[in-house]
């Protein structure tokens, strides 16, 4: 297997989660709302909400610089594919534990996976037939979060506003035929990065109860970061990053106990 790396890129900027100021208030209230949780559960509501929609990863704007998916379209041959092709479905699940009237702390699970096709966008086989990809990225986020509720959670429609922490477990390949740059020679090749990240996540949504069990209703939540990739020697990527970061549009239902 041969090596797509182009070079040493830049390393980017240390935005590791914990050491910042964001990070340490975040971590702080919810260090705070778990500590308090066992005994709110005890007089407090306490539910299981399922969720189900889509996630769209963050546009070529607002990706990082040594982002792999930005380097793959505009190397020197590039791979033909769009950012928006890795929008796809995802699933999870989240304990919630009421906190008073106006807050919950919860804790969660969400899973997705999504594979782009491409092929290089200025290069054809001798025969003129596509020289193809499969790019697979998968995230599954472990998330602990507390919420707001400005009007209270006994009302009727019952909006609020969120952050947390997330763990970020990610993995992303390419696998297919490639170019080797030295000599144009195509060869098949799988490259796999995988790891975790710790980043931030900021949520909103609006639920509504029916009857005393169930909730439903909808929630958008953002996510920041990025992973590690390997480059240079046989298995390394064209650029050291993934970023991670997206916006998550969720249908939610929920079940009081």
């Amino acid at each position: 297997m041969l090596s797509r790396s182009v070079g040493m890129l830049p390393e980017s900027e240390v935005r590791t989660m914990l050491r910042s100021k964001m990070g340490r208030m975040i971590l702080g209230a919810l260090a705070i709302a778990f500590l308090l949780a066992p005994a709110a559960a005890m007089a407090q509501s306490q539910s299981i909400t399922l969720t189900a929609g889509f996630f769209a990863p963050k546009g070529q704007d607002g990706r990082v610089d040594d982002d792999v998916l930005l380097a793959e379209l505009s190397s020197g041959d590039p791979l033909l594919f769009e950012i928006g092709d890795f929008a796809g479905g995802n699933i999870g699940a989240e304990w919630l534990i009421g906190l008073g009237d106006y807050l919950e702390a919860g804790v969660g699970a969400s899973y997705y996976r999504r594979t782009v096709p491409s092929i290089y966008e200025l290069s054809v086989r001798p025969n003129g037939s596509e020289i193809e990809q499969d790019l697979r990225l998968r995230i599954a986020p472990v998330t602990a979060t507390l919420r707001v509720f400005p009007m209270g959670k006994y009302k009727g429609f019952q909006p609020y506003l969120g952050a947390g922490v997330s763990r970020l477990n990610y993995r992303f390949s390419e696998a297919g035929d490639f170019i080797d740059p030295s000599d144009n020679a195509i060869f098949p090749a799988r490259y796999v990065g995988k790891g975790s990240t710790v980043a931030p996540v900021f949520l909103g949504g609006l639920r509504y109860p029916v009857g005393d069990r169930l909730l439903v209703g909808g929630e958008l939540r953002y996510q920041s970061g990025e992973g590690d990739l390997p480059t240079g020697g046989e298995d390394g990527f064209i650029a050291s990053k993934i970023d991670l970061g997206g916006w998550n549009g969720n249908f939610t239902l929920g079940f009081r106990f």
